[in-house]
C-alpha cells in the first residue's frame, strides 16, 4: 500500500540566498575591521587610522564582491559540473577565483581611495607584501564562507534522510495494520458463511465499504478526526454483525473538533485490543466508548471499554501478548515518529463501577484538516442502541 505520513517538524536548512548574501556581506564587515588594525600598526608611515580603515574597506568589499560574484557566475556557466550541493564550485575553479578576485579588488580598491584622498599607494607588484596578506585573508574568509554552508547542506540532508527513515518506518507500520485487522475478519468471515450466509452477506458488503474508505484514507498523510470516527463506526459495524447486541459503542466527537487533522487509522489498533481482549472473553459483552476532547493546546482521544480489564486478560488462559502487544507497541512508535515527546499515550484501568481497560493519546492540536468528499457523521449508528 502506498501512504503518506504527516509532516514533521520542518528540517533545518540549507540558509535562503539573500539571508546568507546578508551573512557573508557583515563577517566581511568585520573582518575589515579587524584586518585594519595590523595594516595601521605595520604602516612604515603610522598613517592616520581612518585612511587605512577606508583602504581596508573598500579593499575587502571589493575583493568580497569580486570573488563572491565570480563563484555564482562559475555555477551558473558550469552548473553541476563543478559545483557541489551547497552550490560551491570545487577548489580548483575557487582557487582562480580567489586569485583573480583579490589582484582585482586590491587594485581597484586602491584607486578608488588614492584617487578619493590624493595619495599614491604602492603597486602590487612593486610591493608584495600588502598583496600577499591580502590573498591570505581573502582565502581564509571564503573557506570560512564555504565550511558554513557545507555544513548546513549536510544538516539538511541529514535531517532529509531522517525524516525519509521516519516515512518509510511509518509506511510499513502502517502497511502491517490492516492485514491485520483483515485477517482477523476473514476468519470471521470464513466462519459465518458456513453457518448463517446471509449474515456473511451482509459482513462482506460492510467490508468492501471499510476497506475502500480505509485505502483511500492511507494515501494521506493526514485525514480529519471525523474521518477517522466514520472508520471506526465502518469496522465496529463488522464486529457487530458477529457479537450482536453484546457490542454497544458510543461515540463523543465534539464539532468544533470533527476537521482537526490526525494520521490514519491512528485508533483502529486500541479499539481492536479492546473487542478481542475485553469485550469477547466477557459473556455478556459490554460498550466500547470512543472520545475526542481538547486540553489546552493539546487533543485527547480516548478508548474506553468496559470489558474484563487488564489484570483479568493477563491471568486469562490465552493472554492477549501478541496481539495486545502489536496495537499498543504501533500506536506508541507512530506517535513518537510523528509527534516526539509532544505526544503521548497510557493504557490503564478504567475508573468507575463498570471496569475495563481506559486507552488515551494525547498530541498537539494541528491545525484543521480539509473535510472529506463524503460527509461524515460523529454518531454512526451500525452497532446496537445502548
Amino acid at each position: 500500500m502506498t501512504a503518506r505520513p504527516l509532516a514533521l517538524d520542518a528540517p533545518a536548512a540549507v540558509p535562503p540566498p539573500r539571508r546568507s548574501l546578508l551573512y557573508r556581506g557583515l563577517v566581511n564587515q568585520i573582518v575589515c575591521l579587524v584586518v585594519s588594525v595590523p595594516f595601521w600598526l605595520l604602516s612604515y608611515r603610522r598613517s592616520d587610522y581612518g585612511v587605512v580603515l577606508l583602504y581596508s574597506f573598500a579593499i575587502g568589499n571589493l575583493i568580497w564582491l569580486f570573488i563572491d560574484g565570480g563563484r555564482q557566475l562559475t555555477v551558473r556557466l558550469l552548473g553541476p559540473r563543478v559545483a557541489d550541493k551547497s552550490h560551491w564550485p570545487g577548489w580548483g575553479s575557487m582557487s582562480l577565483t580567489i586569485l583573480i578576485g583579490s589582484v582585482a579588488g586590491y587594485s581597484l580598491g586602491t584607486s578608488l581611495v588614492d584617487r578619493l584622498l590624493g595619495l599614491q599607494s604602492p603597486s602590487l607588484f612593486t610591493n608584495l607584501s600588502p598583496g600577499l596578506i591580502t590573498l591570505l585573508v581573502a582565502g581564509a574568509a571564503t573557506y570560512f564562507f564555504y565550511s558554513r554552508e557545507r555544513l548546513h547542506t549536510e544538516m539538511a540532508a541529514a535531517e532529509a534522510a531522517r525524516r525519509l527513515a521516519v516515512e518509510n518506518q511509518l509506511k510499513l507500520l502502517e502497511s502491517q495494520l490492516e492485514p491485520h485487522m483483515l485477517f482477523n475478519t476473514l476468519a470471521n468471515l470464513r466462519v459465518l458463511i458456513g453457518i448463517d450466509p446471509p449474515k456473511a452477506q451482509a459482513m462482506l458488503d460492510r467490508l468492501i465499504s471499510f476497506l475502500r474508505a480505509t485505502l483511500n484514507a492511507s494515501r494521506n498523510g493526514a485525514h480529519p478526526l471525523s474521518a477517522e470516527f466514520d472508520r471506526l463506526a465502518d469496522y465496529l459495524a463488522l464486529m457487530a454483525i458477529r457479537m450482536g447486541p453484546r457490542l454497544v459503542v458510543d461515540f463523543d466527537l465534539p464539532a468544533d473538533l470533527r476537521d482537526t487533522a490526525v494520521p490514519p487509522l491512528l485508533l483502529q489498533p486500541l479499539v481492536e485490543n479492546a473487542i478481542k481482549h475485553g469485550l469477547e472473553p466477557k459473556l455478556e459483552g459490554g460498550r466500547i466508548h470512543v472520545q475526542a476532547r481538547r486540553e489546552g493546546g493539546q487533543l485527547v482521544l480516548t478508548v474506553r471499554d468496559t470489558g474484563v480489564g487488564l489484570a483479568a486478560a493477563a491471568n486469562a488462559a490465552t493472554p492477549p501478548s501478541s496481539d495486545t502487544r502489536y496495537g499498543t507497541a504501533h500506536v506508541r512508535e507512530r506517535l513518537n515518529a510523528l509527534y516526539g515527546e509532544r505526544a503521548s499515550f497510557a493504557l490503564a484501568a478504567a475508573p468507575g463501577a463498570e471496569g475495563g481497560t481506559l486507552a488515551t493519546l494525547t498530541l498537539p492540536l494541528p491545525a484543521p484538516a480539509q473535510a472529506p468528499d463524503t460527509p461524515a457523521t460523529t454518531e454512526p449508528s451500525p452497532c446496537p442502541p445502548r
